[in-house]
């Protein structure tokens, strides 16, 4: 019994167990059908993919869904993950695909609304003036979409080179140069708001 109750020990014990702390750990579970591992590991990037479908979809119920069914598509493909790589950029393919998927079957061409440039705003040097983040928010939507996305992974997401590589399906270099080309045509479309 633990102190101070009657509760026998055994009704405790599964608090414990089921509080797996390595996300490999997680995946093994979760590989073995333990959908209270997956979901686990859902909550640790839902929020991360839900805003890489964002930037992809441009709604949001889109993206929620484009989130939804990349998780439910991860779940199933669960067995093909290769043990010992990192989970993140992996999912973040699958919903980011799923995205795309919705967008081009939607016929949607719009430009993106990003809200998320208020919560990323980058504070400028000390000599250069502050952009609102209303003016930013415009000049990025005024970019072609490809330019949108690799800025918004970088920037808006937080993601690595490697990760918007996987999030976009892209190799790393070009991760690279279309983000060099995509902030020169920003600092263009600011400078000329």
């Amino acid at each position: 019994m633990i102190a101070g109750t009657s509760w026998p020990r055994e009704r405790y014990e599964w608090a414990v167990d089921r509080i797996p702390a390595a996300e490999a750990e997680l995946i093994a579970q979760a590989r073995d059908g333990d959908a209270t591992a997956y979901a686990a590991l859902i909550r640790r990037h839902q929020d991360v993919a839900f805003r890489t479908a964002m930037l992809i979809t441009g709604h949001a119920q889109d993206a929620e869904e484009a989130a939804q069914d990349g998780f439910l598509k991860a779940w199933r493909a669960l067995g093909r993950f290769r043990d010992g790589e990192p989970l993140r950029p992996w999912l973040l393919t699958i919903v980011a695909n799923e995205a795309r998927n919705r967008r081009r079957s939607a016929g949607r061409r719009e430009r993106l609304a990003l809200r998320a440039a208020a919560a990323a705003a980058v504070a400028p040097a000390p000599d250069e003036p502050r952009l609102d983040t209303g003016e930013l928010a415009a000049a990025l939507g005024r970019l072609r979409d490809d330019d949108r996305l690799v800025i918004g992974c970088r920037y808006l997401l937080s993601l690595s080179e490697a990760e918007t590589a996987a999030a976009l399906g892209v190799a790393r270099g070009t991760v690279k140069s279309r983000l060099s080309r995509a902030l020169e045509r920003l600092r263009a479309e600011v400078g000329d708001a």
